[in-house]
């Protein structure tokens, strides 16, 4: 799905983000690139490289761009910051659900930071690629990208040599993409970023220490996981995901709407049972297995969840569909913003590029948030 937004709402908001980012450059000239490059990754060029975007700026060569990407004075990190801040000034909102996922980068080569023939959801398959981790916002008023890591496998982080020559720093270790998403969860709560549910795939649900670390910092959390996933149970034994669930009554299913999708609303039979996420109960929180059947082929989804004792279980269900929105995040960024659409090896440039992808998007959802509150607006551009 491709958002309908208005050009001069969405140049508005980007001169505000540009404005706010403004102290992270320490001279003129990356500041006036940035602009341009963003303008460009937005413009609906066919191939969005070095050279297209240095045209379309009206320079002769690729080499300011690149240079902006590599080596130029500014804070990439700061930027990012930026664009959180300014995505929860347009969309934030108390209830607002922070979305941990992957997406992959497919490349050609071996000498891109952080490339090798991995598993990509994107692809489906296992392809040459990078995999960044990313964590998205979520409210009422729309979604937007707010952090990133690039995901480096052991194969590279044993290797010092083959990543001084792709730029990355030599304290950059290895981590898991759990582990990245820890790191980005706590830079949004250290950073006051509001919001109510932490919701995320089996391939960071079933993570215990995740679960465990989510638990600690009292943050409500809808996670799935496999049916093999092992559970306390309210009783203090231990059982399998899918055995705990077959042992429900029928009455215990109920048919409730995970929300719109891609194709119409999503509707499946939910239920749920009280576990323990770990050997003690929290005061005034609830632990629960929550499990989505399809109403006509009966497959079975399975969720952890952890949150205020009088959770119901339509909340649960609404955490639950909560997570496709970073998907469509992902879509409508390579496609709008190109945030796969970078030929760039070396570490720091490839955070440079995707931070401004995401200030792309932030701007676009900030401008699409300006239309669902209802502010007066121009006529539309797709």
């Amino acid at each position: 799905m491709i958002w309908v937004v208005v050009v001069e709402a969405w140049a508005a908001e980007l001169d505000g983000l540009c404005a706010r980012a403004g102290g992270r450059f320490g001279r003129a000239e990356p500041r006036r690139r940035v602009r341009e490059y963003v303008s460009g990754l937005v413009a609906g060029l066919d191939r969005k490289n070095g050279w297209t975007l240095a045209e379309r700026a009206g320079e002769r060569s690729p080499d300011g761009m690149q240079r902006l990407l590599r080596r130029a004075d500014w804070d990439v990190d700061g930027v990012r910051d930026d664009v959180r801040a300014f995505v929860v000034d347009r969309l934030g909102d108390p209830a607002a659900v922070l979305i941990v996922d992957d997406t992959g980068f497919l490349k050609k080569g071996t000498r891109s930071a952080g490339v090798q023939r991995q598993y990509s959801g994107t692809a489906g398959r296992r392809e040459n690629c990078q995999i960044g981790t990313f964590l998205a916002y979520r409210s009422r008023w729309g979604h937007a990208l707010i952090d990133r890591e690039l995901y480096l496998p052991e194969s590279w982080t044993e290797d010092r040599d083959r990543c001084r020559a792709a730029g990355v720093p030599d304290e950059v270790e290895f981590a898991t993409k759990p582990r990245q998403a820890m790191a980005m969860l706590e830079r949004a709560i250290t950073a006051g970023v509001p919001f109510g549910w932490v919701t995320a795939d089996e391939a960071y649900g079933q993570v215990k220490y995740l679960r465990v670390w989510l638990e600690e910092q009292k943050r409500a959390h809808v996670l799935a996981t496999k049916c093999n996933d092992t559970l306390i149970t309210s009783v203090g034994g231990q059982e399998r995901a899918d055995r705990l669930i077959a042992a429900l009554p029928a009455r215990a299913w109920c048919r409730i709407s995970a929300g719109a999708g891609a194709h119409g609303l999503r509707d499946y039979d939910w239920a749920r049972v009280e576990i323990r996420l770990r050997v003690w109960w929290e005061p005034g929180w609830g632990h629960w297995l929550l499990a989505r059947r399809h109403r006509t082929s009966g497959e079975l989804a399975f969720y952890v969840c952890f949150g205020p004792r009088r959770t119901t279980l339509a909340q649960l269900v609404t955490v639950a569909g909560a997570r496709w929105p970073i998907e469509e995040c992902f879509q409508q960024a390579k496609q709008t913003c190109g945030l796969d659409d970078y030929q760039v090896r070396d570490y720091r440039a490839w955070y440079a590029h995707i931070t401004l992808s995401m200030l792309a998007y932030a701007a676009l959802a900030a401008a699409r948030a300006g239309q669902v509150k209802g502010d007066p607006c121009p006529p539309a551009w797709a």
